[in-house]
């Protein structure tokens, strides 16, 4: 049998031909019926599963946790008037029942046949299982999930309108909404398709270099120059001293080979999407440094969107996919759930992935490439959220590394492309001694409050940043 590289996967050479007649080894034809099975046992699940109340309690939870962004506060709140009164009081300023309606009312569909990128990671995990689960069809949509090699085509896919919708880095609608690397194309996230879920991956042969002070002349690679990964890491070096623009060097590389150039010794280490953390653990090249939950538990990574003018010509298609991606994600959401989804996602026509180094990834229960078995329940999530707070923080990130020059009217960008409801006005109204700003709650990135109502004096409070 004859041997070929996949590109998805540049570090293993896949068999030919199958006695099914296929063009997948043995071992992928027993993976790809394996995902049938598992696929069956979802589909039984989400028919048993009333996600209709899930989609009515995940706007009213949205909403309420807008509004009281601490937790203490909103249990508070919630004790003392109830949950009933708490919902007729926000209903009498914000869209309730609409944004209810729009995740469950079906409209004539503008547009049935559609084509969906998204790249090989477990980020795209609702945006992916929504396909083999039905959970498009059931929308009435003919969806096509398109495998794309790099993040540049599926920006470019986007605007020249080849895809309906994708699978983004949720810092990529900003910046093509900006022209920042492109011709401006106003693009919206409709939802975040997952949250953690990335992690530093170092080279074997540098267990003894944990600290990034002494990682001065390093090579990373990170998938995007607008992504998490590339902020994150900035962020994380330069609080160890390091300019990320002259003490390292950061390459872009796809993420499905960003494990074969950390073999080759290209690179010294990576901060990456999953599964390909994992994979490098798996093929004893590479050990886990941290995951990026430890620099902000909770950061969004990936999301799903598509332009502005496809939501405008096509408000019920969109509304028909919001409904398929939110009901995997709260099916991705449940932790009973995640060993399956890894067998669903696996196969070659998804992650092309051995399905153990997604198990690992999805339950959080994974090996670290340091001899210890760790286990971390949140090592990815899926809630799919897009709080303008996090668009505004990646806008201050781009200014401090010379993405983006002059004035940045934040607000107004992070309402533009990220589609949550602004409720700041309707604080007064219940009487609440909240900060300004529905949808713009404070996170804390390595130990330091962001404050999205004060993006100036934080970009202005860090010391290394370009010039």
């Amino acid at each position: 049998m004859s041997e070929f590289f996949d590109p998805y996967n540049a570090d293993r050479p896949l068999l030919m031909k199958c006695s099914c007649g296929r063009d997948h080894t043995v071992a992928d034809h027993h993976a790809e019926v394996s995902a049938d099975a598992a696929a069956i046992e979802l589909r039984r699940r989400s028919e048993t599963a009333d996600f209709e109340a899930y989609s009515n309690e995940f706007v009213e939870a949205t909403l309420v946790k807008a509004l009281f962004p601490h937790d203490a506060q909103r249990r508070r709140f919630l004790r003392a008037v109830g949950k009933g009164t708490a919902m007729a009081a926000i209903s009498s300023v914000l869209p309730v029942a609409s944004l209810q309606a729009m995740a469950q009312e079906k409209g004539s569909l503008e547009k049935t046949n559609l084509k969906v990128g998204f790249i090989p990671i477990t980020c795209a995990t609702p945006l992916i299982m929504a396909h083999p689960l039905g959970f498009y069809s059931k929308q009435g949509l003919n969806v096509e999930v398109i495998k794309t090699a790099g993040w540049a085509l599926i920006r470019d896919k986007m605007i020249n309108k080849e895809y309906d919708a994708t699978h983004f880095l949720s810092p990529m609608p900003v910046a093509m909404s900006l022209g920042i690397g492109s011709a401006p194309v106003p693009m919206n996230v409709a939802t975040i398709q997952n949250t953690n879920g990335q992690a530093i991956t170092l080279h074997v042969k540098h267990k003894d270099k944990r600290d990034p002070k002494t990682w001065k002349g390093f090579k990373f690679a990170v998938p995007f120059e607008f992504s998490m990964h590339n902020f994150l890491l900035r962020y994380y070096v330069a609080e160890a001293g390091l300019n990320p623009d002259t003490d390292i060097q950061i390459r872009v590389v796809p993420p499905p080979e960003m494990v074969a150039n950390l073999r080759a010794g290209n690179i010294d280490g990576f901060l990456g999407p999953d599964p390909f953390n994992q994979r490098a653990v798996f093929e004893e090249v590479g050990f886990i440094h941290l995951l990026t939950k430890e620099l902000w538990n909770g950061h969004p990574c990936c999301a799903f969107g598509t332009s502005t003018e496809f939501i405008r010509q096509n408000p019920n298609t969109f509304a028909a996919l919001y409904r398929a991606v939110l009901t995997a994600a709260a099916m991705a959401r449940q932790p009973r759930n995640r060993e399956l989804i890894a067998k669903v996602i696996a196969p070659q026509a998804y992650l092309n992935q051995p399905e153990t180094v997604l198990a690992q990834v999805l339950t959080g229960k994974f090996a670290d490439g340091l001899g210890k078995i760790q286990n971390v329940p949140d090592r990815a999530d899926f809630d799919p959220m897009p709080w303008q707070s996090m668009a505004v923080w990646m806008l201050t990130q781009m200014q401090r590394w010379g993405y983006i020059k002059g004035e940045v009217d934040y607000k107004q960008i992070a309402e533009k492309v990220f589609l949550l409801t602004d409720a700041r006005k309707h604080m007064k109204d219940l009487d609440m001694p909240l900060p300004a700003g529905s949808g713009y709650a404070k996170h804390t990135i390595m130990g330091k409050v962001f404050d999205p109502a004060k993006p100036a004096e934080y970009l202005n409070s860090f010391a290394i940043r370009k010039t």
